[in-house]
């Protein structure tokens, strides 16, 4: 009889990495760890796939208690930054060992594994042993390995930081739509991996669970000191017109990822705080965003100054050089323009609610 999945329940204590987590990740729903070095996510990782024994508690994946249960036979798949191919085989017999291990022919797992790899992209590549794959080919293949193993949860740990960075946004395309209806917790520190990938996010500081809410929420209302560092992208979240994000307060044109953008849709424009400039007028020149706003707050960060301001409902930041901010009369209550360039403005299809 085959066990109806109910997701994953981890309520565990590490005394010796004074690591105390309680976290729930429901089926078919895609949760991300954020939190500084040495916060406990790998810890919570490795509880997980039985790497690390709890001091106590328990780790139950499906209603079924994984307590004693060696890593090979918890329904589990571990994905981290070096893919670890077999280099001895080619790049289908390395997906076609995970259903091969859990007892399927070897026909069927052939088969199997050129789904996989169609399903990633790269199923032109299946005679190629490793040591012929570029590092985005590699995890894209150990992305189609750990898909195979059909685990009950997919454990993915920081899957794109070693990649060149002209690689990742393919490969979170890839994983975007790889993960959709599948358990999955997934360590990261960058906020649009969270932002694409995630439905819920949970963040750790010192090993104790300090935030837990939906993506967007934490990520635009973060209530603890990583996510407020971690947040320091401007998001606005509204409907994509066909041109730009829409939202009731501002409108915002940008660069459309490479994944469709249904028109009516919800979408998400992602800006960097020093992508926006600060005028007293409303600026003219080259196409830009230009949005009229109020200082609320102006803060010293470095060298530069860090100015937040509300735009109706949005808090949009800013950052401006010292002398800037003195020109400008930057205080709270001033009225400003803000601009930010176009081709500054990453637009996403919004995350599946």
């Amino acid at each position: 009889m085959t066990t109806a999945r109910s997701g994953l329940v981890l309520d565990v204590v590490v005394g010796d990495r004074d690591v105390t987590v309680r976290l729930e990740v429901a089926h078919g729903e895609t949760l991300a760890l954020l939190g500084p070095n040495g916060a406990g996510k790998s810890t919570v990782l490795g509880a997980v796939a039985g790497l690390v024994a709890p001091t106590s508690g328990h780790v139950v994946l499906d209603g079924r208690d994984l307590t004693g249960v060696r890593p090979h036979r918890r329904h589990v798949a571990l994905l981290a930054q070096d893919p670890l191919l077999f280099p001895h085989l080619s790049v289908l017999d390395n997906v076609a060992f995970a259903p091969r291990s859990t007892g399927a022919g070897r026909s069927a797992s052939r088969s199997a594994a050129r789904a996989h790899l169609r399903e990633v992209g790269v199923e032109d590549l299946a005679d190629r042993r490793p040591d012929r794959l570029s590092g985005g080919q590699a995890q894209r293949v150990a992305v189609a390995r750990a898909l195979a193993a059909d685990p009950a949860v997919l454990l993915l740990d920081e899957p794109m930081a070693a990649l060149d960075v002209d690689v990742v946004p393919a490969l979170r395309q890839v994983l975007r739509r790889s993960l959709a209806d599948r358990t999955v917790l997934l360590v990261t520190h960058d906020p649009l991996d969270a932002l694409l990938l995630a439905d819920r996010v949970v963040v750790l500081e010192r090993g104790r669970v300090v935030e837990d809410g939906a993506t967007q929420e934490v990520l635009t209302r973060p209530r603890s000191a990583f996510a407020a560092r971690i947040a320091g992208l401007n998001l606005v979240a509204g409907r994509w017109d066909g041109r730009a994000v829409v939202h009731g307060d501002a409108v915002l044109t940008g660069l459309p990822s490479s994944e469709p953008l249904p028109t009516g849709g919800a979408a998400v424009a992602v800006f960097s705080p020093a992508a926006v400039s600060v005028y007293p007028q409303p600026p003219s020149g080259s196409p830009r965003n230009a949005l009229a706003a109020v200082v609320t707050d102006v803060e010293p960060l470095g060298d530069r100054v860090r100015v937040t301001a509300a735009v109706g409902s949005l808090t949009i930041t800013a950052e401006v050089t010292p002398s800037a901010a003195a020109d400008l009369e930057l205080v709270p209550g001033a009225e400003v323009h803000l601009a930010v360039k176009a081709v500054e403005v990453a637009v996403h299809a919004a995350r599946r609610s």
